[in-house]
């Protein structure tokens, strides 16, 4: 599933793809599904297929280049880059326990 926000051309416009799921009957989401339409459209209240009721789902925007997501991501998985910055960080080791595997501050354990 593409990330709301991201745009596509059609018909040499550039339109948006938007995010919608189903609303089951008990009010919680059901099955998502995108759909290209102009930003002066109304949001959908129906599925296009099925007419069940649908809901728009707000979707973080992407952002590419230095300060991505996947950047960021990668960044965070370095423990010395974590520990230069002064973070601390912990990792599940057992049932309800974490140990501190980078950083100076706070407990060596956590739980257990």
């Amino acid at each position: 599933m593409a990330i709301g926000g991201q745009t596509r051309e059609i018909q040499g416009a550039t339109m948006p793809t938007y995010v919608y799921e189903v609303i089951k009957d008990d009010g919680s989401g059901g099955e998502r599904f995108e759909l290209v339409q102009p930003m002066s459209d109304e949001a959908i209240t129906a599925h296009p297929e099925t007419d069940q009721p649908v809901r728009r789902v707000i979707q973080p925007f992407q952002i590419s280049g230095a300060s991505s997501m996947m950047k960021a991501d990668r960044a965070l998985a370095d423990d010395g880059k974590l520990e230069k910055l002064g973070f601390t960080k912990y990792v599940k080791s057992g049932d309800g326990k974490y140990d501190r595997v980078v950083g100076k501050g706070g407990p060596k354990s956590i739980g257990g």
